[in-house]
This record gives structure tokens, C-alpha cells and sequence, in this order.
């Protein structure tokens, strides 16, 4: 399924968000950097981390224009400097019309803020919660939430659309799980 979905090239807006959450694995905490679309919340892309602070989120970056076929025109993250650091690397050009904006000082009551990116987080720490932690970095889960995020589950702020949906991307049937992996299956 994950292969399937990965080929479907969402149509997403040009503002994306990214940030990072304190997962459990086997024990151990790391972090989950995460990237999705502002205006349909689409979960672009996911991976986990050691550290923090040392972490390069440029393949964060990279694997989000991949998933795309582009890059925004706005980046939203808190003040992070692995942000800043694979942004300069991956999306800034010296051409001001195809530069993109990091807009990187975000407050709690202000304009700018990354609620939306923090509702999904409160999402993926519910999964996480129920599962008393993840065995491996590389497990499963994740990625299946991720699918069950983008194509299964109706967002209120998306007046009951799924992101999928909110991208253009339409999964016929009841059962949009039966659906995609049976998609997934013809296509493999």
C-alpha cells in the first residue's frame, strides 16, 4: 500500500509545515519529523531521528519535493535550526520569483502559528499512547498512519474530506481501505 500511495503525486498548496515529536521506541525516545500541506493537511512525509538538534532535515526536504513534484513558496516551522539549515540547502534559489519564504518564528497568539501541525502530532502521540510506545524506527505503524491520515480519516477543518480528497486524489467505494489495498495489489 505504502508503494501505491507513493506514486499517487498529491496536489498540494504552496505553504507546507514541518515539525518534529518525542516518540518512544523500544525504550528509547527519538524524534518523528514530519512534513504536510497547510491547506489540505496532507501528510507529505515522515522520518525519525536520533537527535533533535544535530538532526540534517534535508531529507525531510528532499523526500517531500518527491512526493510532491515540487517545492512551496512557504515553509512554516518553530525556530529550529535543522529547518533553516536543510531549507537553505534544498529550497532557496538566488532567484527571488522561485524563492521560497521559511517563515520561522512562530507564536502561540500571533498570525503565524503551527497549530494545524500540532493537531497532528496530538494524532500520532494518540497511535503511539494505545501502542505503549514502537518497537523499531522503521516499523510499520507509522507509514500505515500516515495512509490512514491522507486517505481514510475525515478532517472537520476539511469539512469532512480527507486530505487525499482535499488534493484531488479519489479513492471510490465504501471501504476506502478494501479500496487502496486492492488498488495497491493490481498495481504492484
Amino acid at each position: 500500500m505504502k508503494d501505491y500511495a507513493e506514486k499517487i503525486a498529491p496536489n498540494v498548496s504552496d505553504t507546507w509545515r514541518a515539525d518534529e515529536i518525542y516518540i518512544k521506541f523500544n525504550g528509547n525516545m527519538k524524534y518523528l519529523f514530519a512534513m504536510m500541506d497547510d491547506e489540505t493537511r496532507f501528510w507529505i512525509a515522515q522520518e525519525v531521528a536520533e537527535t533533535k538538534e544535530k538532526h540534517d532535515a534535508r531529507n525531510l526536504l528532499k523526500m517531500s519535493k518527491e512526493v510532491t513534484g515540487k517545492k512551496p513558496m512557504t515553509f512554516i516551522t518553530d525556530g529550529l535550526a535543522s529547518y533553516h539549515d536543510a531549507y537553505k540547502k534544498e529550497f532557496w534559489t538566488l532567484k527571488k520569483e522561485t524563492r521560497t519564504e521559511h517563515v520561522r518564528h512562530i507564536k502561540l497568539r500571533d498570525d503565524i502559528h503551527n497549530n494545524k501541525m500540532e493537531h497532528m502530532n496530538g494524532e500520532i502521540r494518540d497511535r503511539e499512547k494505545t501502542m505503549r510506545g514502537l518497537k523499531k524506527t522503521d516499523t510499520t505503524i507509522l507509514k500505515g498512519y500516515q495512509l490512514y491520515h491522507n486517505y481514510i480519516r475525515p478532517h472537520e477543518a476539511l469539512n469532512g474530506k480527507t486530505p487525499a480528497d482535499a488534493c484531488g486524489i479519489i479513492i471510490k467505494g465504501q471501504n476506502k481501505w478494501k479500496t487502496i489495498t486492492e488498488n495497491a495489489s493490481k498495481n504492484k
